[in-house]
This record gives structure tokens, sequence and C-alpha cells, in this order.
């Protein structure tokens, strides 16, 4: 079974930061473009952030891309999203995901799932 297993998140002041963590099950992470995405309240999932093979990141909007950022540890076979300046507006659910394993475009972002991970609740209080 192919998994990406997700820790990290709860509860974080306005203002401070947060990381969460995306760890590969059954696959080899090296090959795989990550993608970090998110679920707010009343709106559809988007993209947050996206990060290559070969680490090229991708940035989703310029309210975010300044405050967030992502690397990988493929040793570790397990990638991260540092998140900084939370808004309370982005109180959500939040996913890592990768292509297919079949897909011709699995080293490269944007990311269209794929494979997800559980997703991890972040909270962000006033």
């Amino acid at each position: 079974q192919l998994q990406l297993v997700q820790s990290g998140g709860g509860m974080v002041k306005s203002g401070e930061s947060q990381r969460l963590s995306c760890t590969a099950s059954g696959f080899i992470l090296d090959n795989y473009a990550i993608g970090w995405f998110r679920q707010v309240s009343g709106k559809e999932r988007e993209g947050v952030i996206c990060i290559s093979a070969s680490g090229v990141i991708m940035h989703y909007g310029i309210d975010k891309k300044d405050r967030f950022t992502n690397s990988r540890d493929d040793a570790k076979i397990t990638a991260s999203l540092q998140m900084n300046d939370l808004k309370p507006e982005e109180t959500g659910t939040y996913y890592c995901a990768t292509r297919d394993p079949n897909s011709e475009y699995r080293l490269n972002c944007p990311v269209v799932g794929g494979i997800w991970g559980q997703g991890t609740q972040v909270t962000v209080s006033l």
C-alpha cells in the first residue's frame, strides 16, 4: 500500500509558526515532487507550495510566498512544510500529496494527486 503519513499540526496563536511533516510509506519519495494543499472552512482545497524531486520550489499566491516554505529529506523519505506568521483565516486541514507512481510527471510541480496524506488540522487563534 502506497501511503503518505502526516504529523505535526495543532493550535498556534496568530503570528506564530508551525511545521508539518509528511513521510512516505511503501515507495521511494526521492523520485516524486511533493505538493502541499489546504482546505479552509467554506472554501475549496487550494495549493500552498510544491517542491520538485530536484528541489525546485513552486509557490501559490503572493500572500503565502514570503511566509511559507518547504523542504525534503530523501534519506528520511520525509517532506516538511514550514509556516510562519500564521493568520486565523488560515485555520484548516493541510495535506501533502504526490502524483501517481506511473505518472510521467511525478518528478515535477505542480502536483495533481495522486497519493494523499491523511490531512493535519492546523488551528490559528487570535
